[in-house]
């Protein structure tokens, strides 16, 4: 049987984020840690110096978590991880992109703040990157990749000003994450959808830390770690089962806090702003715009227009503060 190949991390949300998938499907694949040694095959396919990579038995190079699944979603169809009601749908999405986007702000503040989280994330790396190498040689490649990362958070947001934003959002989201999943093994029911890999991806990642690890409450941490290698137990369920505590995370977080800022960025990379300031529910956020949200904050926008008039899903979308965004 043919097989694709997954260059990844174990670090990285993104590449877990794709094994997960291709796992639930069922898609023939070998996982390949990026090194050294196959650094040479990686930009014979890769146009981007990121993981994951997905390379095709034809020898195509596929990048980009979201539109790799959304790919593999039309080729291999069963077992869906969409819903056919196109307001589940379409919500699982925006939640997906939640988890990619904001998401990535709570792991990777929390992966590169304190000093034991990073030196836990950059021993990790190295090794992965130096497998068999000499306690001396992981210990340089460290602290290279310490004195890299750490400057970076800036990038996804995090600074002094912005840090109790982000560390208030993780807060919240578990808190409402664990009263969703405390009657359902998947955010949309007894399957996993689309948000279960973009969100569950993050959160595992932060299982991992030393810090992290301790703020992940109980059916959570299960739930993301099923979601390494995740199974369906029966059906979606309907809107009216799941609103009372999805709801909440969609207005709170995704209406109050991530869209809000998505459309700053846009807005900001448009005018060729070095950096933006936005409102998300009473906190002042500054940072640098991030260029490739403003693209993916277009193709969702994109992705509610080509649904229409659809009444019922702007009623859901009005009412929990996203729909004036998504327009």
């Amino acid at each position: 049987m043919a097989r694709y190949r997954i260059f990844g991390s174990e670090l990285s949300p993104y590449s877990v984020k794709v094994r997960a998938y291709f796992r639930y499907k069922g898609i023939a694949h070998e996982w390949l840690t990026r090194t050294p040694d196959n650094e040479a095959e990686f930009k014979a396919h890769a146009r981007l110096p990121l993981v994951p990579l997905v390379v095709t038995p034809e020898g195509e190079g596929l990048q980009d978590s979201t539109p790799v699944i959304e790919r593999f979603e039309a080729e291999v169809p069963e077992p869906a991880i969409q819903p056919d009601d196109p307001v589940l749908a379409f919500l699982s999405a925006l939640l997906e992109e939640y988890g990619d986007e904001w998401g990535n702000k709570h792991m990777f503040h929390y992966r590169w703040r304190d000093e034991a989280d990073q030196l836990s994330a950059a021993d990790r790396i190295a090794r992965s990157m130096l497998p068999g190498a000499s306690d001396d040689a992981v210990a340089e490649q460290a602290r290279g990749v310490r004195e890299r990362m750490v400057p970076r958070v800036w990038f996804v947001g995090s600074s002094p000003e912005t840090a109790p934003i982000i560390e208030q959002s993780l807060a919240r989201m578990l808190e409402l994450l664990e009263a969703h999943l405390e009657s359902r093994r998947y955010l949309f029911g007894a399957r996993p959808a689309f948000a279960d890999f973009g969100i569950g991806a993050q959160v595992w990642q932060l299982s991992t830390d030393p810090t992290g690890a301790g703020l992940i409450p109980p059916r959570t941490l299960a739930w993301c770690r099923e979601m390494q290698d995740p199974k369906s137990h029966g059906a979606f369920e309907t809107w009216p089962a799941l609103e009372p505590t999805l709801m909440p995370l969609l207005a709170e977080e995704v209406g109050g806090r991530f869209l809000p800022w998505s459309d700053a960025n846009a807005r900001a990379i448009a005018e060729e702003a070095e950096e933006f300031e936005v409102d998300l529910s009473g906190d002042r956020w500054v940072q640098k715009p991030q260029r490739y949200h403003a693209r993916s904050l277009r193709v969702l926008r994109e992705r509610y227009a080509r649904l229409g008039e659809n009444a019922e899903l702007a009623q859901v979308l009005e009412a929990a503060g996203c729909l004036n965004w998504l327009r």
